[in-house]
């Protein structure tokens, strides 16, 4: 069992100190205690003292313990793709040891795609679909295989997942225009009440995105959403932002600046464009959608805050959210509440999909 205390500095700034140099931060001996002061603009300080918790799995807390640097570590464009598609890769055959299915490539619509189906498709399935935007900051692939093997192998179903052209070099609408344009595709071959649209992170927005936007071209939506670790606001930034890096409590973190964010993404659209940002459109009728989060999760904020406008909107919309681990910890294939997401996604998709 860990053991080891986890020591966490918040600050959410109005005004932005420099930052110290890695080594001095390193030097200073981490606090001891509990803290908190408010300052004259509402700034809150924070120190808090966090031991690895024992409601998650061995595995998680293992996960949870690792001692990881948070010094500033730059990286260009072109080596973000690469380490990511390195690990993806790695990633995704490691899902397919544990959820064995068929990956092949295939162009839909003009738009680049993988195709993964599991290794028998039983007859009743042959007439339902999944469709996966994944994650990777809208900038990479992150997720085109660790988010569809297991869910293609546990609900025996084929998943198209869409290779959306990728900002900065296509800003929004690129990737909800591509995914749309699959979309209409699958139509021609699959009724709407049989097809699912789901992804993570960036992609979890991108659904959100692609379901109003089909909407407003008056087309039938899918029979079910999965909104795993999203948002669904570009003009500003939820609290757990300020709270959390991509690894959670561990890791490089900016204090997040006021207004837009994600700029290389947004371009020169408004962020508070309804499709761009969710929130501000007219959920009213967005079919059954399931909302997935973590506790220490950079958009546990933004998942909670676009649940409860779909509930607000009177969609049937379902909220889970696992103890302490980081966002998308489902992309790391050997924790059993990998397992347990995985399965439950997989179920709400069988329960809302036809035959």
């Amino acid at each position: 069992m860990h053991k080891r205390i986890v020591t966490v500095t918040i600050a959410i700034f109005a005004a932005l100190p420099a930052a110290l140099p890695a080594q001095q931060k390193e030097a200073a001996p981490p606090p001891q205690s509990d803290s908190s002061f408010i300052d004259g603009s509402g700034t809150a300080h924070v120190t808090r003292v966090i031991p690895v918790p024992t409601t998650v799995s061995p595995e998680a807390q293992k996960s949870l313990a690792r001692v990881i640097s948070d010094a500033a570590v730059p990286e260009s464009l072109a080596e973000r793709r690469h380490k990511t598609d390195v690990w993806q890769a790695q990633a995704g055959e490691e899902s397919r040891v544990l959820y064995p299915v068929n990956v092949a490539d295939q162009t839909i619509a003009g738009v680049p795609a993988k195709i993964i189906t599991p290794v028998t498709l039983p007859e009743a399935n042959r007439n339902r679909v999944l469709i996966n935007v994944h994650g990777g900051g809208f900038n990479s692939d992150s997720g085109s295989l660790t988010e569809t093997v297991p869910i293609a192998n546990l609900t025996q179903t084929k998943v198209v997942a869409v290779l959306y052209r990728l900002a900065p070099e296509h800003p929004f609408p690129a990737a909800v225009d591509d995914a749309v344009a699959v979309y209409k595709e699958i139509l021609k071959t699959y009724p709407p009440q049989n097809i699912g649209l789901y992804g993570t992170s960036a992609g979890a927005i991108l659904t959100a995105e692609v379901a109003v936007r089909l909407r407003q071209l008056g087309l039938p939506l899918p029979a079910a959403l999965g909104v795993f670790s999203g948002m669904g606001d570009f003009s500003q930034v939820g609290d757990s932002r300020a709270m959390y890096a991509l690894n959670g409590l561990s890791g490089h973190l900016d204090p997040p600046a006021p207004g837009i964010h994600d700029s290389e993404y947004v371009g020169k659209v408004d962020p508070r464009d309804p499709v761009l940002s969710p929130l501000y459109a007219d959920l009213k009728g967005m079919p059954p959608t399931l909302f997935i989060t973590s506790g220490r999760d950079i958009l546990l904020s933004g998942t909670t805050i676009l649940h409860r406008a779909f509930l607000r909107a009177g969609a049937d919309a379902q909220l889970v959210v696992f103890e302490a681990l980081p966002h998308a910890f489902w992309n790391n294939p050997h924790l059993p509440e990998s397992k347990e997401a995985d399965q439950i996604m997989a179920s709400f998709f069988d329960k809302h999909l036809g035959h």
